[in-house]
């Protein structure tokens, strides 16, 4: 018998029973599908190396392709790099919260898996309250990347999740329908000028000019 994910659907004013069950399963070294302001993404804590070793089986995905993680604030960025560059300051007064996500150099120590081997690690703060909410209940940055199989489309609904990562994933938090249909904007902030890595759901061109 195949074991299905335990599926949580979010309810208004009752999300905190929800968001606690979530935070159990990510303290145990769990991985969950959640609700972000782009696509249904892949949830793990990115301080555990067992946790985001399974996000890259999930997808099938190659481990030199970093992943990204989402924050519930910009605070958080300075415990994953410690170099922002007044670019960089630019483009979170601009685009923060929203799907923008940047790419600074890592701190030394992070789980080399998310980084993918480059050294550098991509950073969003989401422009949906429910999943700042979510963060903000776990105390932590939780990995982001789509929650789909490599190759696959990226999904806007939990039944999406459930039909491709049902069996794999601990718990699919039912958000309802991403508002989005596009990928995060990706900006190197490495580099100088910034350079666009990937377009997106925002356009960032007249940042950079």
């Amino acid at each position: 018998m195949v074991n299905i994910a335990e599926i949580i659907k979010l309810e208004k004013g009752r999300s905190g029973n929800a968001f606690a069950r979530c935070a159990e399963v990510i303290k145990a070294g769990g991985v969950i599908a959640y609700p972000t302001d782009t696509f249904y993404g892949l949830g793990a804590d990115p301080r555990d190396p067992g946790a985001v070793n399974k996000v890259f089986a999930i997808k099938g995905r190659n481990t030199d392709q970093p992943i990204l993680l989402l924050l519930h604030d910009r605070s958080e960025v300075a415990a994953w790099t410690s170099v922002i560059s007044a670019a960089a300051e630019r483009l979170m007064d601009r685009f923060w919260p929203g799907p923008l996500t940047l790419v600074f150099t890592a701190r030394p120590g992070i789980v080399s898996e998310l980084t993918g081997g480059t050294g550098t690690i991509g950073l969003r703060v989401p422009g949906n309250e429910i999943t700042r909410a979510l963060l903000r209940q776990m105390g932590h940055a939780l990995t982001g990347t789509s929650a789909n199989r490599s190759g696959s489309s990226s999904p806007r609904t939990a039944e999406e999740v459930v039909r491709e990562l049902g069996a794999l994933v601990d718990l699919v938090l039912d958000g309802g329908v991403s508002a989005a249909d596009r990928p995060s904007t990706v900006v190197d902030v490495t580099a100088e000028p910034p350079r666009i890595i990937r377009t997106g759901a925002v356009n960032v061109s007249a940042e950079l000019a």
